[in-house]
């Protein structure tokens, strides 16, 4: 089957915004910084691809090729204090909230100069001092805590804002309408970010969705819902800083429904038997690291010559990230048991 390539625009409830008002338009550097972190996340899980595939790095990865604009548009309308919780697909949401490639790469080795101390590894990266509080191998567990962070933003009047990213498949936890109904209830800082890429594992969105739109469900708890085109980093911004400047002004969560799709499977070595070539090659046609540097350079907001600067400093940076990881020393099994939040008997 198929899935209709349909053109998205954004659809802003009166709530947010007058309808047919302007919407927030990113300037120059931002959408130069935009272009960087989706060029770092790209290059950053190409090489994790590689790597895992030769059987140099442990564990499981889950890639976030093909929804880089989501994290770049939602993170560069955050600020640096507002807090974000990630997913199993988590790797570009790290990065686009600032986080350093090289300790990234070692949590993936599992070494001890990573994030987390190679306890972690690729589902698990959290960094609270960059406001990351943690990517989640539970689907829909990252949105509970999510709104719990925009509680605890809200009693200590801090100002900050939490945006929750999850896919298609949690909007039908009960956690997602545990957390929205309570988030509405209590007008918390929250917003909630569905990368929806078609699927959820293996089964498609037509498979899993009784709706045709996710963002209907934000009508169940009174909130904004925002469809946007998640391959297009522009229209990402536009949508996220609406909701943001709505949650950090006292009125309340949103739910922001970005349309995207992963062009790899849901998990590095799946056969991917469940989708055919012609869908994955009319979204490939859709490629945010394709369209959207053809449109700044459009613009003349960076020449090609700039570009493949920016491109070459990337590389760099994730083969020194990549040097990094296989430089440092796995953790002392001694430490297995620090760091650790629970206690047995």
């Amino acid at each position: 089957m198929v899935t209709e390539i349909r053109p998205f625009r954004v659809a802003i409830r009166a709530t947010i915004g007058n309808p047919g008002s302007a919407m927030a338009t990113p300037d120059t550097e931002t959408r130069l910084g935009m272009l960087r972190t989706m060029e770092r996340i790209r290059a950053f899980e190409s090489r994790v691809q590689t790597l895992f595939s030769d059987g140099e790095m442990p564990g499981f990865v889950h890639l976030y090729i093909g929804e880089e604009a989501i994290a770049a548009g939602v993170c560069a309308a955050l600020e640096d204090e507002d807090y974000i919780t990630s997913t199993h697909r988590g790797h570009g949401h790290c990065l686009a909230k600032g986080h350093d490639p090289a300790p990234m790469m070692a949590e993936l080795y599992g070494k001890e100069t990573g994030y987390c101390g190679g306890k972690g590894g690729s589902m698990h990266i959290a960094d609270p001092e960059l406001g990351n509080l943690g990517a989640n191998g539970i689907v829909g567990a990252g949105i509970p805590i999510g709104a719990g962070a925009a509680l605890s933003s809200q009693l200590r009047d801090a100002g900050e804002v939490c945006a929750s990213f999850f896919g298609d498949g949690a909007t039908a936890q009960g956690s997602f309408h545990e957390s929205f109904n309570l988030a509405s209830l209590w007008d918390l800082p929250f917003v909630g970010v569905v990368e929806n890429n078609q699927y959820g594992e293996m089964s498609s969105i037509q498979e899993q969705q009784s709706i045709e739109d996710l963002a209907q469900r934000a009508a169940s708890y009174d909130i904004p819902g925002v469809r946007a085109d998640g391959m297009d980093p522009d229209e990402v911004f536009a949508a996220a800083s609406e909701a943001v400047d709505r949650a950090r002004a006292g009125e309340g969560p949103s739910l922001l429904v970005c349309e995207t799709y992963r062009f790899e499977g849901h998990h590095e070595g799946d056969s991917q038997f469940y989708r055919d070539e012609d869908e994955l090659s009319a979204w490939r046609a859709r490629d945010p690291l394709r369209t959207y540097p053809e449109r700044l350079v459009d613009e003349g907001l960076i020449t090609e010559d700039e570009y493949e600067e920016l491109q070459a400093e990337v590389e760099t940076e994730i083969d020194e990230a990549v040097a990094f990881a296989r430089e440092s020393d796995l953790p002392d099994p001694e430490t297995a048991y620090e760091n650790l939040y629970a206690e047995g008997d």
